[in-house]
């Protein structure tokens, strides 16, 4: 659906979802004969266009290219939605081939940059700092029940005034104090 959305078609076909009971509980998706043999019948599904799509990244430079240091579907989003924000651990200058590594996002599909130290965060972020398993595990716990949930993202969202508050409060000490993304080859 979003590969649809990426390149501009109305719809894309998915193949082995006829006889599902999925389409009982989707509305974006139908069967329809194939337009090339009508007697085989294929499930299409409609494209997808977020509004947003908001990613993390480790580089960007100063003219919107962004390298998300690991290999991922950044690109595929970036093109199917209409805007696209990313927030990095570094801004360069210019991203040469040895920042670029891993999915790359040229400035053509990026709206905005934002630089957000520890953005990831309680996510890991390859090559700054590993996952925050301590925070991780509150995640879980407190996501159980919709009350504990909700005063889990009272705690870490809604009282949070800022990106360095969120920082200050959450990200464990040692990590900062290594600087912007620690290093995650000492912590693994």
């Amino acid at each position: 659906m979003i590969q649809a959305g990426s390149v501009g078609a109305p719809y894309v076909p998915v193949l082995g979802l006829v006889g599902t009971d999925l389409l009982k509980r989707r509305d974006d998706m139908k069967i329809c004969p194939d337009p090339f043999n009508p007697e085989v019948k294929t499930v299409v599904a409609k494209a997808y266009r977020p509004d947003f799509a908001i990613f993390h990244a480790q580089k960007a430079d100063r003219r919107g290219n962004v390298s998300a240091g690991w290999t991922n579907d950044d690109t595929l989003l970036a093109e199917a939605s209409r805007h696209v924000i990313v927030t990095v651990e570094e801004v360069v200058d210019e991203l040469g081939a040895a920042e670029a590594k891993g999915s790359f996002l040229p400035s053509i599909l990026v709206d905005t940059v934002v630089h957000a130290p520890f953005g990831a965060h309680p996510a890991g972020c390859p090559d700054y700092y590993p996952v925050d398993d301590a925070a991780m595990k509150t995640y879980a716990r407190q996501a159980a029940s919709d009350e504990s949930f909700a005063a889990y993202l009272e705690e870490t969202t809604y009282s949070v005034t800022s990106h360095e508050d969120y920082v200050a409060r959450f990200v464990p000490a040692e990590w900062r104090e290594a600087g912007a993304g620690g290093d995650e080859r000492d912590s693994a």
